[in-house]
């Protein structure tokens, strides 16, 4: 039986499981791109798309513009989702 009260993980949160932090530990840019296996520079650039969603597109309320380029940067490096297909080419 499914308990429709269970929040599904949030990126961040599998990415700690992933990599044996704690639920709700925060990384830097940096530490996501070494533990990810991907270039700085590119990681970079993938927070920099998600502050241009931010702007454009708008976010939640109460959403801040870190955390919703640092949700961009967890998602890229989460295998399957569809933010690590669109910026496929950058996760090399």
């Amino acid at each position: 039986m499914l308990n429709n009260n269970i929040m599904p993980l949030t990126f961040r949160e599998r990415f700690n499981k992933k990599h044996g932090f704690k639920k709700d530990a925060s990384h830097s840019i940096k530490e996501i791109a070494k533990l990810s296996g991907i270039k700085y520079r590119n990681a970079l650039k993938i927070v920099e798309k998600g502050r241009g969603a931010f702007y454009s597109a708008g976010a939640r309320k109460g959403q801040t513009l870190y955390s919703w380029s640092m949700g961009r940067l967890y998602a890229s490096v989460t295998p399957g989702s569809k933010s690590s297909k669109v910026d496929k080419n950058l996760l090399n």
